[in-house]
């Protein structure tokens, strides 16, 4: 009981001497936390983008690949007409050799046969010209359909070219955030299924801390061995410059009350928690702090929903997350 009463004096210690922070600084910080939380959505938004944007590159090639077959079987109906004609022509011909033969023979005989013969010989004039006009046509129909079928092939290539960089860029991306998280989890081997966990998901590499291995219950007061944690955390970040870090804080969805102080609700203590994990990270670390941001997400990010002790011991969580450099994906964007 003596125990619980020294703990309690020394929290009300705390807090009475922390509420002397000027409200300036809190306003700042919550001006600070609104813009990251909006830089957070515009990446999620982005990511959206990019998936939706691959979807319909897909479709597209899709719709174009169908176009393709349609050009080619096209393209083979009027090689056969083409080649009908030329047989319908070879056979006009000979035809038209065999009257002409006919003629000569005849010339000196028979008048009227010699003028069944001329008519005959001047129908199948016209039906060869007939057939000579029907080729020129196909093969004028063959140019242009040929001529369809380079433009879309040219555009499809285009296409899976474009899709076959922004699949390599996505794939070393996955590639680098597994090579992190395959150092994270190594350098903090002894901290995992202990209050920590290291997961991969999105391109990006999430480090969870539950609240027992960080602070006590209501506090923001990092420990010894959540200071060990994240100093062990800090070097692998120190050693990889290209990862942006963000640190969020959880809250459960019991209303925070100190009783007075400077923090007023979950909200305060959530962002609170993020920007104390923050400094850690930069204390006697050579991480560019242009590289951190700091977000409260208070309740409203809950991975358990359930109103139950051991879904509110689940939300009450610090999470660092990791996101490879995006720069060259979003240089192949504006590039198309």
């Amino acid at each position: 009981m003596s125990r619980i009463r020294f703990i309690s004096l020394l929290v009300i210690f705390v807090i009475s001497v922390v509420s002397c922070v000027p409200g300036k600084k809190h306003r700042s910080l919550q001006d600070t936390s609104r813009q990251f939380m909006n830089e957070r959505d515009d990446l999620k938004s982005l990511n959206i983008s990019l998936e939706m944007t691959n979807r319909e590159l897909e479709a597209k090639m899709a719709l174009m690949e169908q176009e393709v077959s349609s050009v080619r079987e096209d393209i083979a109906k009027a090689h056969r007409e083409r080649d009908k004609a030329l047989d319908d022509y070879n056979t006009v011909s000979g035809r038209y050799n065999d009257l002409q033969n006919a003629q000569e023979e005849l010339i000196r005989g028979n008048v009227q046969e010699t003028r069944k013969l001329l008519t005959e010989l001047q129908a199948a004039q016209a039906n060869l010209k007939s057939k000579e006009d029907l080729l020129r046509q196909l093969e004028e129909s063959l140019d242009i359909k040929k001529s369809s079928l380079d433009e879309l092939t040219y555009e499809l290539e285009k296409r899976n070219a474009r899709l076959v960089e922004l699949e390599k860029i996505l794939d070393a991306q996955k590639r680098i955030a597994q090579d992190l998280k395959n150092k994270v989890s190594e350098a903090l081997l002894g901290f995992e299924n202990n209050g920590l966990t290291v997961t991969q998901k999105n391109g990006k590499v999430y480090v969870s801390l539950d609240e027992q291995l960080l602070f006590r219950s209501g506090s923001w007061e990092i420990d010894a061995n959540g200071r060990n944690a994240l100093r062990k955390l800090a070097v692998v970040l120190e050693r990889n410059p290209g990862i942006q870090i963000t640190i969020e804080g959880h809250t459960d969805n019991v209303p925070y009350n100190p009783g007075g102080g400077q923090l007023r609700d979950n909200w305060d203590l959530s962002v609170k928690r993020a920007t104390t994990v923050v400094r850690v990270l930069l204390e006697g670390s050579k991480i560019d702090p242009a590289r951190l941001t700091a977000a409260g997400h208070s309740e409203f990010m809950p991975v358990d929903a359930k109103n139950t002790s051991d879904a509110r011991q689940k939300n009450r969580r610090t999470e660092v997350v990791l996101t490879p450099d995006l720069t060259e994906l979003y240089n192949l964007i504006d590039k198309y």
